[in-house]
């Protein structure tokens, strides 16, 4: 007898464990999770947002969807119905995840999944679903220079807007990539260029005869990748010799001048018209005689009505 009492005590206990995990199982009443709380979608592609009932008792809970953006809330799916942006884009697949078709950059955004079940004890849950769209680059901005003389710097420029998450660029010579390290590749040893994969420069502090070709960037993120058409980058030399008889040469022509001016002004091309006869002035009449000039320059006779 001893031993049945001790087996019925040891039932009641179990069936008292049982109805107590019951009882804290319909306690927590509504409770909320999400198979990925940070989903990823590329533009244009279609994307699920979950938010799983993990626990409810109420047979029609009130399913609400938020969309947050800079701090501030909008309603996405509310009163059975979807509103806002994602109006003609969005659907609820049941029980309340929340289906993007053909999303766009204005997606990423932080969404709030909201039930309410009035006849639960706990009445109300919520989960945070952070969700980025990923943006493929465009066709990137390059920017090289035609021709550099060797031993000048140069700087070549790559920029992409679109693009998001923010692209990093790789930059290309002849079709090979140009490492970030110049140590880390034989063929670009001896460079004296900086790349910055963040910003898209390539910066030559000193440019060889080697850096000539012809360059092009890439710029690449998780979404995808675009890259510019390629541009030639000529490196010349300086003809010092060239330069120095080009000088030469100005200078003679110049001293050539110089002297055929200073013989002219000997000659007398350049006199002034005031030292030739042909401004002589007529003296004036101060003795009462009339004096006529003949064709002979300075030779002068008198009127026949001379009268001493």
């Amino acid at each position: 007898m001893f031993i049945d009492s001790k087996m019925a005590i040891t039932r009641l206990a179990g069936f008292l464990v049982l109805f107590s995990t019951h009882c804290y199982i319909t306690t927590l009443a509504v409770m909320l999770k999400s198979t990925n709380k940070s989903p990823w979608a590329n533009e244009f592609e279609s994307i699920e947002l979950s938010c799983l009932i993990e626990s409810i008792s109420t047979t029609d809970p009130r399913i609400e969807w938020k969309k947050i953006k800079n701090g501030e809330p909008s309603y996405v799916y509310f009163e059975g119905r979807i509103s806002g942006d994602l109006e003609n884009r969005a659907k609820i697949r049941e029980p309340a995840n929340l289906v993007i078709i053909n999303t766009t950059r204005s997606d990423t955004a932080l969404y709030r999944c909201e039930v309410t079940a009035p006849r639960d004890q706990r009445t109300f849950d919520e989960i945070l679903i952070d969700l980025v769209v990923r943006v493929k680059p465009v066709v990137p901005r390059c920017s090289v220079p035609k021709s550099v003389p060797v031993g000048k710097s140069a700087e070549l420029r790559c920029v992409e807007d679109e693009g998001f998450p923010r692209p990093q660029y790789q930059w290309f010579r002849d079709k090979e990539e140009i490492p970030e390290d110049p140590k880390s590749s034989h063929k670009f040893l001896n460079s004296s260029y900086a790349l910055n994969v963040i910003s898209g420069t390539l910066k030559f502090s000193a440019v060889r005869k080697e850096d000539a070709g012809e360059y092009y960037c890439k710029a690449k993120n998780d979404a995808g990748h675009a890259e510019c058409g390629p541009q030639k980058m000529e490196v010349y030399d300086y003809n010092i010799i060239g330069i120095v008889l080009g000088v030469l040469v100005v200078v003679v022509v110049l001293l050539c001048i110089t002297v055929g001016i200073c013989c002219a002004y000997k000659r007398g091309y350049f006199a002034s018209q005031k030292q030739t006869g042909n401004n002589y002035k007529a003296p004036a009449k101060g003795d009462g005689v009339d004096y006529v000039r003949t064709e002979d320059e300075g030779d002068f006779r008198h009127k026949s009505s001379f009268v001493i």
